[in-house]
């Protein structure tokens, strides 16, 4: 309770250590997960077909905060899986549900991304092949 009211004066060379941090884990994922690349590749493959289908404001919205989550989760999913790995390498129904449960909300993520993408680019699509 002694904190509550308490001013913590936060220095500039803070924040740009907390900067500094975070674009470490984003690079590390980068570069080391396999599914971060896949994500990465369909968020080009989003913003490229953005810029070719000419969408609208709201939708350029839409695609970027989703983006935006499905990445995140999978950072975070990637902070659990490291975590568990460091607290224990033997078999562990605990260790094993953490694990399941922070790749399952990146793929909850990802399939509703997914779902409302197409909903945004598949009438273009049609549009475009002529069908």
């Amino acid at each position: 309770m002694a904190l509550i009211g308490r001013k913590h004066k936060v220095s500039k060379q803070d924040i740009v250590s907390s900067f500094k941090h975070a674009y470490e884990g984003i690079k590390y994922a980068t570069v080391k997960e396999r599914n971060m690349h896949i994500h990465i590749l369909f968020a080009l493959l989003v913003i490229i077909f953005a810029a070719i289908f000419n969408i609208s404001y709201i939708e350029w919205i839409i695609c970027l905060v989703l983006i935006g989550l499905v990445i995140s989760l999978e950072l975070i999913n990637t902070a659990i899986e490291q975590v568990v790995d460091l607290i224990t390498t033997d078999e562990n129904n605990y260790a094993k549900m953490a694990k399941d449960l922070s790749a399952g909300a990146v793929l909850v993520s990802a399939i509703i991304s997914a779902i409302i993408g197409l909903n945004i680019f598949l009438p273009r699509i049609i549009e475009f092949l002529g069908m």
